[in-house]
């Protein structure tokens, strides 16, 4: 059972924000020479990313959601009576 909706933009932003990670640690181990400016399109571009997946993500999620009924359609259920202003006496205070 899922404890949480599984969402995909945080998947994509976190995959290139671990990238970016990895790419530092491997300049810091010594594996390789990174420039610091390297990270910009690494990071800006996985958040660009994230935000497009987030975005097709909710517009799926929105076409499948059921519709409301329209309130006056005839296959549309009784609607809920409104309760009648009463006074504490039981008498009705509506002219």
């Amino acid at each position: 059972m899922l404890r949480h909706e599984f969402q995909p933009g945080r998947l994509v932003a976190g995959f290139f924000l671990a990238v970016a990670g990895l790419v530092y640690a491997g300049d810091a181990g010594g594996l390789w020479d990174t420039p610091w400016f390297a990270m910009i399109p690494i990071v800006v571009g996985g958040l660009f990313l994230a935000a497009a997946t987030a975005a097709v993500a909710h517009g799926i999620r929105k076409a499948r959601r059921p519709r409301a009924q329209d309130p006056g359609s005839p296959t549309a259920g009784p609607s809920p009576e409104r309760p009648k202003n009463r006074t504490s006496d039981g008498a009705s205070d509506r002219p």
